[in-house]
């Protein structure tokens, strides 16, 4: 049996990714920890999977803690270049210098 996602838990979500500024990111354990739900990253991850049924919001700016962008989602990379974000030359954000301090 499929357990549904509570509608608040999903605005929460959604309302702390609006938070977070141009040329900077949090991870999915961040936004976790910041709504109160430490051990719910991949929760985090599923609704941001689903954000386009709920509006406009700036998911390119969630990656992993390592800073690794969203398989299969190439684009996020330029989003987040776009907006000034630097990356390793491994391909992940550099966490120690844009990273959200929330």
């Amino acid at each position: 049996m499929k357990k549904r996602l509570d509608g608040r838990l999903i605005y929460e979500i959604l309302s702390a990714v609006e938070e977070i500024p141009r040329g900077k990111v949090a991870s999915y354990g961040q936004l976790a920890r910041l709504i109160g739900h430490e051990k719910n990253a991949r929760l985090v991850g599923k609704v941001l999977s689903m954000a386009e049924f709920y509006g406009s919001y700036p998911c390119h700016r969630v990656v992993n803690h390592a800073g690794r962008t969203a398989p299969g989602w190439s684009e996020q990379q330029s989003l987040l270049a776009a907006e000034g974000v630097g990356f390793k030359p491994n391909g992940c954000v550099d966490m120690k210098h844009y990273q959200w301090e929330e």
